[in-house]
C-alpha cells in the first residue's frame, strides 16, 4: 500500500502541477473583472490614480468651467492657436506665450490694439474670439546689444532737455504752431490715457507745416508716417528715442518727436498728437522691456 499510496501521491503531484497554471488564467480573468470594476466605481467617485493619466496630459485642469477665448498668437512669421480662459490677464497670456514659443515673458512685446497690459483681463481690454494677438520678441543677448545704446542716447537727450527752454518757445518750432490747431484733427480728452486707434493718427503737422499721419503696422513692427508726397516705413526697433512736450496754451496737445537715427539732427516732429494717445505710442514704440 505505501508503493500504493507514494504512486497515488506522484500522481496527485503532477495532476495538481499540471492544473497550476488553470488557477492563473482563472486569476487574471478575475484580475480584469477587478480592474473593470476600479474603472467602474473610480467612473462614480473619481478618486482612483488610474483614471487620472489621461486628464493631466493637457494642462488645462485649472481652465475647466471657465469661459474661454480662441487667440490667433503672430509671433517670427509663426502662427499658433491658442485657448485661454476670457478671464485670464496679460501676464498669463504671456506665460502661455511662453509655452508656446519658448521666448520669455519679460522679453515679449504683446501687441493687441497697443501694448497689451500684463495687469488687466483679457475681458477688459475686449479681447474677442479669433483675435490675433501680435508677439515682437528676441533672445535677451540681442535686446541687449539694441537697447543699451538706445538708453544712453536717452540720457544723454533727455540732459540736454533740461538745459533748454521749452520747445514749443523755439523758433524752429513756433512757425509750425503759429499756424493754429488743424481743423480736422482728431479730438483730444485730457486727463485720460488710452489704447492706440484701430485707425491711422490724422490731421497733424510735421515740421514743414504739412499734414502728417502715423500708421502702427503691430505686425510688421513698424510706423508708418504718411505725408501727401510719400509713406516712411520705419522699424520701430530703429527709432532710438522719443520726445513729448504738452503745446502751452494746448495742452491737450503734445508736440512729438521719433529719433531715427544718433543725434537730435534725426528727429521727426510731429505737432498736435492729442494727448490721451501719447504714452500708448511711446509704449508701443519704444516698449517697455524688463531685464532678468
Amino acid at each position: 500500500m505505501a508503493t500504493q499510496d507514494g504512486n497515488e501521491e506522484v500522481v496527485m503531484e503532477t495532476e495538481a502541477t499540471l492544473k497550476e497554471p488553470q488557477p492563473l488564467c482563472e486569476n487574471v480573468g478575475k484580475g480584469n473583472a477587478e480592474v473593470s470594476e476600479t474603472v467602474s466605481r473610480t467612473d462614480n467617485a473619481g478618486e482612483s490614480s488610474s483614471t487620472q493619466d489621461p486628464t493631466v496630459s493637457n494642462g488645462d485642469d485649472s481652465d475647466e468651467g471657465k469661459e474661454m477665448v480662441d487667440l490667433k498668437i503672430i509671433w517670427n512669421k509663426n502662427k499658433y492657436d491658442l485657448k485661454i480662459p476670457l478671464d485670464g490677464t496679460g501676464a498669463k497670456l504671456k506665460e502661455r506665450i511662453h509655452s508656446l514659443t519658448g521666448l520669455p515673458p519679460a522679453m515679449q512685446k504683446v501687441m493687441y490694439k497697443g501694448l497689451l497690459p500684463e495687469d488687466k483681463t483679457l475681458r477688459e481690454i475686449k479681447v474677442t474670439n479669433g483675435a490675433k494677438i501680435m508677439v515682437v520678441g528676441s533672445t535677451i543677448n540681442d535686446v541687449l546689444a539694441v537697447n543699451t545704446p538706445k538708453e544712453v542716447i536717452q540720457q544723454e537727450v533727455k540732459a540736454e532737455e533740461n538745459k533748454k527752454e521749452p520747445l514749443c518757445r523755439q523758433k524752429q518750432h513756433r512757425k509750425v504752431l503759429d499756424k493754429g490747431k488743424p481743423e480736422d484733427i482728431m479730438p483730444s480728452v485730457k486727463g485720460t490715457k488710452e489704447r492706440l486707434p484701430t485707425v491711422p493718427l490724422a490731421g497733424m503737422y510735421n515740421k514743414s507745416g504739412g499734414k502728417v499721419r502715423l500708421t502702427f503696422k503691430l505686425e510688421q513692427d513698424q510706423l508708418w508716417i504718411g505725408t501727401k508726397e510719400r509713406t516712411e516705413k520705419i522699424p520701430m526697433g530703429s527709432i532710438k528715442h522719443v520726445v513729448t512736450e504738452p503745446i502751452e496754451g494746448h495742452e491737450d496737445y503734445h508736440m512729438m518727436a521719433f529719433q531715427l537715427g544718433p543725434t537730435e539732427a534725426s528727429q521727426y516732429w510731429v505737432y498736435w498728437v492729442p494727448v490721451q494717445f501719447v504714452d500708448a505710442i511711446k509704449d508701443t514704440v519704444l516698449g517697455k522691456w524688463q531685464y532678468f
